[in-house]
């Protein structure tokens, strides 16, 4: 019985030896948003503060397990006064919420450098199924310090009401929420 354990042990450590753990560069990455206002124009948003992190044992992330959260607080759609309403119970209440999260479930590829991410997400306390749009560049060895890099432009649709996420009608906030995000990943 020691010796079945001890087999296990060492297959689970050298499974674990060839995972590919990858951290986001704040520096070359964003979290954006855009949603319809009167019906007339669109309103940019993004989080300032989020983080990614990401792990994966296959070179084409296929397998990869994605942890994204966002600072609800960090808002920022270049106008304090909507972003003050938008952090308030009006919309994502982030005083009681703080937090919105992302979680992967599976990755498939589409072709080439496209491909399908299906996870949770989670915002308002609400969480559903999404699945969104994924470009991938790279990876890349930078010149300067040679750590692998890869980016990631991901983007899809989810619905306002769908996470409850403020009572104003559609025709002065739309219900879709368009979802852009970039990221640059580095291979630790």
């Amino acid at each position: 019985m020691k010796k079945a354990t001890m087999i296990a042990a060492l297959l689970f450590a050298s499974v674990g030896a060839f995972a590919q753990n990858w951290t986001l560069d704040k520096a070359h990455s964003n979290l954006g948003f855009t949603v319809t206002h009167m019906m007339l124009s669109e309103v940019d948003g993004k989080f300032q503060n989020f983080d990614v992190k990401m792990t994966s044992m296959k070179d084409d992330f296929t397998d990869a397990q994605i942890d994204l959260t966002a600072d609800v607080s960090s808002i920022n759609t270049n106008q304090e006064k909507r972003d003050g309403h938008l952090k308030s119970a009006d919309f994502f209440d982030a005083a009681k919420y703080p937090t919105l999260a992302f979680k992967s479930k599976s990755i498939s590829k589409v072709s080439g450098n496209k491909y399908k991410v299906m996870g949770d997400l989670t915002m308002h306390g609400v969480t559903k199924p999404v699945t969104l749009d994924a470009v991938l560049k790279g990876p890349v060895t930078n010149p300067q310090n040679k750590k692998t890099l890869a980016g990631f432009t991901v983007t899809g649709e989810v619905k306002r009401g769908d996470f409850t996420l403020g009572s104003a009608p559609a025709a002065v906030v739309g219900d879709e929420i368009t979802i852009r995000a970039s990221g640059e990943l580095v291979k630790n």
